[in-house]
């Protein structure tokens, strides 16, 4: 792959947001509401019962790696669809740029937008809740790695979808997120849910990530129990996002064989 037309995407994503600032307000502002609201519910919940640990903690700290994750998967919809929006798709079938190049792109797009709202979201819980993001230190990354490798190959495929079904489609990926917080674990534990349902939970990587975390704040150690839902984790992210890059590509194919591109300038 050729870095610079992979950098010329992720320029042009730019150029969009300094033309138009009001793009920023969709990025973040709903990260700075939605931490400041969670962030006074735990300390709230922090006044009732005799619990050993702190809410602040763990429900204000999930709702950050969770947040985390969805702008990773919005992030890649998004530049996906400004592009539709601007009928400037065309454009890049008409230049050298290859498409694996063009999805390489929109990854570090979303990669660049989600760490910059996942810093002012750690700011914002900081300064405001005393929240502190490093509380189990560095074994905090391995966590994030699966949240963004799962985040990834969501947006991977949301657009994926996008692409195959047409510009209308997006609205089957904003609901994603909030219907997998239900199977993930991010406010409570799996074990809460139905056997079927905890079944599904077990698909999902994210959810290996909520509960050793869960294991961890309530006084456990980064014992084997944790290190193989990491393991689980990380095998089950791994194989959706080379899943989701595979779906991506045939849909791709599929499309340039039918002639089907032309349709994202016409239905927008």
């Amino acid at each position: 792959m050729n870095l610079t037309r992979i950098y010329a995407v992720f320029l042009r994503q730019i150029y969009l947001i300094k033309a138009n600032p009001i793009r920023l307000a969709g990025m973040f502002v709903w990260l700075l509401f939605s931490v400041i609201q969670w962030g006074f519910i735990s300390k709230y919940l922090g006044t009732f019962g005799q619990a050993t640990f702190g809410f602040v903690t763990v429900v204000l700290g999930a709702i950050i790696l969770w947040e985390f994750m969805g702008r990773v998967q919005a992030g890649i919809m998004m530049a996906f669809l400004e592009d539709i929006w601007s009928q400037n798709f065309f454009n890049y079938f008409a230049s050298p740029l290859k498409i694996s190049e063009y999805l390489a792109g929109l990854v570090i797009t979303s990669i660049v937008t989600a760490l910059i709202g996942f810093v002012i979201m750690i700011l914002i819980a900081g300064a405001g809740f005393g929240y502190n993001f490093f509380i189990i230190g560095v074994m905090i990354l391995p966590f994030i790695m699966i949240l963004f490798v799962f985040g990834v190959a969501m947006g991977i495929f949301i657009t994926g979808v996008i692409f195959r079904l047409g510009p209308a489609a997006e609205w089957l990926g904003w609901p994603i997120p909030f219907i997998m917080s239900i199977f993930a674990g991010v406010f409570y534990p799996i074990s809460v849910l139905p056997d079927a349902l905890q079944v599904v939970a077990g698909l999902i990587p994210a959810s290996y990530v909520f509960e050793s975390m869960r294991i961890i704040f309530e006084g456990g150690e980064f014992g084997a129990r944790v290190a193989s839902n990491l393991a689980g984790g990380t095998a089950l992210a791994l194989a959706y996002l080379a899943a989701a890059y595979y779906f991506f590509m045939r849909v791709y194919k599929r499309n340039l064989k039918h002639g089907n591109i032309g349709r994202f300038s016409a239905e927008v």
